[in-house]
């Protein structure tokens, strides 16, 4: 069968799916791409919406992957604001859209993505109550943040992981006054350990951010439909005039799952499990982005990754893979942060007890520095704070899965190149 006789869907608008229709179509794919997305916004990039876009200093029109004309003229069938209800893969069909169009499909791609974990307390249901997911959740955040910061209002936070804690730099600048209530004991302890999630905390307060540490929400009082206080399991009560839920994010397996594909195991961050191709358990169905769960042979596990550079770079895996192509999806997982006065990226995966030792190359004290998590004197992670230009040789380490020298490691005067074999 030749390309022109083949139709190619994808399910999902984010960057993976719009980035995925794009390599098929620079690739040469001639075929029929139809791209469906429940959201009526065209695609669009997240990482502006707790950053740049909610802080006013970016246009709405910059987040979108591509502009609108780019589908047509690209012969991309793009269905926005629709969304499909079943997978049948005996008949190789999906079915979308409030009349049941059923299409059938030569390879499917899911970029069905993450949504927001919902906060299971009473109050939930007030207005001021809000997610940071979709586009239209942060259209509606930037207004509430800037109204809060001309009130001299307050917000409630509850998470203090990236978007929580983006979010609160955002709020800070708009002059909202924050409390960030996180059950763990540092900000990002997930990710980061208690070594690196302190220096955060620290960032945060001498904004005049509040932390709540080592409680949970379990109320959000209201009059009138209005937020009015945010209660925590050890008895306190935050005043609070909006409440922001950040806990994290769980893929959106719904529809893998109604149709039978193997899903990852939840130890390992659910999603639909793929090989290193990024094919399902179905040889015609393919998963990219955030809700796909790949073993990744160089830190020896399953990885469920839900950050813009794996939608970057998943979705076009994904479609050279469709397309037939040798693919080997194994990126060093990376994102980066802005907050206030910090940029930051990350490269690798370093959960708390998987490293021996963090090592500091520079200075946290005056946040210019690069920080190492290490095990047996191998690299596992980098992150580097305020210094640039350095993500390649940190991921030069980390693949490389060399013994370093800690101390050659640890100093400034010593380049990174030069330790990477």
């Amino acid at each position: 069968m030749v390309d022109a006789d083949q139709t190619f869907v994808i399910v999902g608008g984010g960057l993976a799916g719009a980035k995925a229709a794009e390599t098929l179509r620079t690739e040469g794919f001639t075929g029929r791409v139809i791209l469906i997305c429940d959201e009526r916004d065209h695609p669009y990039e997240r990482p502006p919406l707790s950053k740049g876009y909610l802080l006013g200093k970016e246009e709405r029109d910059s987040v979108f992957v591509h502009e609108p004309a780019w589908y047509a003229r690209n012969d991309i069938e793009l269905h926005l604001g629709e969304t499909v209800d079943a997978i049948d893969r005996t008949a190789k069909t999906v079915r979308f859209g409030e009349d049941g169009t059923v299409v059938r499909y030569d390879k499917l791609l899911l970029a069905t993505g993450a949504e927001p974990r919902r906060l299971d307390i009473p109050g939930t249901d007030l207005a001021g109550v809000h997610h940071l997911r979709r586009l239209a959740h942060a259209e509606r955040l930037k207004g509430v943040l800037a109204t809060l910061g001309r009130d001299n209002g307050h917000i409630v936070i509850a998470g203090a992981g990236w978007i929580g804690l983006e979010v609160a730099a955002a709020a800070r600048e708009y002059g909202a006054e924050v409390t960030v209530v996180e059950p763990l004991s540092t900000p990002l302890y997930s990710v980061l350990g208690p070594e690196l999630g302190n220096l955060f905390a620290e960032l945060h307060r001498e904004r005049g951010v509040r932390f709540h540490f080592g409680a949970r929400l379990t109320e959000i009082v209201g009059q009138d439909g209005m937020v009015l206080a945010a209660r925590t399991d050890d008895g306190e009560e935050h005043p609070a005039h909006d409440v922001l839920a950040a806990v994290g994010a769980a893929p959106r397996v719904a529809l893998a799952e109604a149709s039978g594909l193997e899903l990852a195991d939840r130890a390992h961050g659910g999603g639909v499990s793929v090989d290193e191709q990024l094919r399902t358990s179905d040889p015609d169905i393919y998963a990219a982005g955030d809700v796909a769960s790949f073993h990744h042979a160089l830190f020896g596990n399953r990885l469920r990754v839900e950050h813009w550079a794996n939608a970057l770079n998943g979705g076009p895996a994904a479609a050279r893979a469709m397309l037939g192509r040798q693919v080997t999806y194994d990126r060093v997982p990376y994102f980066f942060s802005d907050q206030y006065d910090l940029g930051m990226e990350y490269s690798g995966w370093a959960p708390p007890g998987s490293y021996d030792e963090v090592v500091i190359r520079g200075d946290a004290g005056k946040r210019e520095f690069i920080a190492f998590w290490v095990k047996q004197g191998r690299v596992l992670a980098g992150m580097n704070v305020n210094v640039w230009d350095v993500t390649e040789p940190i991921q030069g380490l980390i693949r490389s899965r060399a013994q370093v020298d800690t101390e050659a490691l640890a100093d400034p005067h010593v380049p990174l190149v030069n330790l990477v074999p």
